[in-house]
């Protein structure tokens, strides 16, 4: 088997890529640069961008299997920014499997697509989109995982993931901001403290991508599906971001916002900087506000049935093995 993935010199693009070769997979990966930690694995590597089609069906043509990971993510910036790499570049990959007849599309969804800023407590996936969303990503993510829903057919069996809250060792994005945030005093908790939050390691979000990839064929029962992941372990989201500073060695964050006080700052901080045209990302945004005061867990019977999802690394032991990459140790696989 030949599997290309999308965004392999990414967070999850690069675990999943690392898991295939484990199996002794082919792979090839498509991104704008050159990873270094890729050819290193004697990977091939594509380069090229999501909104040019010539370069998605060259990096289609040839492969079985189809991991699209790639994506802009973020809570700032234009539309037009997010959407033609969500968007355009998800129906790019769509056309090019057609095209080269791939039979199998993994696409890397996200819970946001069906957040309508109240909390989510044990939600499945019969909850629907919602009219109106407070930022351009999670839109242009719904709109994604709809053109790939839609294009499950007797020729390509497509599905979608819906990992919450990826972390782990290597992390750019969540733990190094967290712990900068940290650092400088600015870290602070929004709302009671208590809302339960779901997260997922790292090896459990790319164990799902190939358990789904395993599953997944024409008339398949997870095929034209989106199923939500996690470690299924949730904790108070003040507990969760004190794990990780602990983790770090770092004291707890104490300092609380009254969620309306920080809904309020996020749409002071959005219009100053659209009035001023700043293109940096806001400290707040409504959308990072509600995301930090409301609850986001799932229900994962659906992925457990259909995708034979069960979770290997345990929120315990993922916090250890973030604790030794934190601190150099190389105690446990990463």
């Amino acid at each position: 088997m030949k599997y290309l993935v999308t965004g392999g010199g990414g967070f999850l693009g690069g675990a999943i890529v690392k898991q295939l070769l484990d199996r002794g997979a082919t792979v090839r990966t498509f991104q704008r640069a050159t990873y270094p930690a890729l050819a290193a694995l004697n990977v091939e590597q594509v380069r090229g961008d999501l909104a040019d089609p010539q370069a998605i069906a060259a990096a289609v043509a040839g492969v079985d299997v189809v991991f699209h990971v790639a994506a802009k993510a973020g809570v700032w910036g234009r539309y037009r920014d997010y959407h033609v790499p969500n968007v355009v570049g998800t129906q790019n990959v769509i056309e090019a499997c057609l095209r080269h007849g791939v039979a199998r599309l993994v696409f890397t969804s996200s819970p946001s697509v069906v957040f309508d800023g109240s909390s989510e407590e044990g939600i499945t996936e019969a909850a629907p989109y919602p009219r109106r969303y407070l930022a351009h990503y999670p839109h242009t993510k719904a709109l994604a995982e709809q053109l790939v829903l839609a294009a499950n057919s007797a020729e390509l069996a497509t599905v979608a993931l819906r990992p919450h809250l990826i972390w782990g060792p290597g992390d750019p994005h969540l733990i190094p901001r967290i712990l900068a945030r940290a650092r400088t005093g600015r870290l602070r908790l929004v709302g009671s403290r208590g809302n339960l939050v779901d997260s997922t390691y790292i090896d459990n979000a790319a164990i799902a991508h190939l358990q789904a990839a395993d599953r997944l064929a024409p008339g398949a029962p997870c095929a034209g599906k989106a199923y939500f992941i996690s470690n299924g372990e949730p904790l108070p989201m003040a507990e969760l971001v004190n794990r990780i500073l602990a983790a770090a060695g770092m004291a707890p964050v104490i300092p609380t916002i009254p969620s309306h006080l920080a809904y309020a700052a996020g749409a002071v901080l959005e219009l100053t900087h659209t009035l001023i045209g700043l293109k940096a990302e806001p400290v707040l945004t409504r959308f990072v506000a509600r995301q930090l005061s409301t609850a986001h867990w799932f229900d994962l019977s659906a992925a457990r049935r259909d995708l034979g999802y069960d979770p290997a690394v345990s929120l315990d032991e993922g916090m250890k093995r973030l604790s030794d990459s934190l601190h150099g140790s190389t105690r446990g696989p990463a």
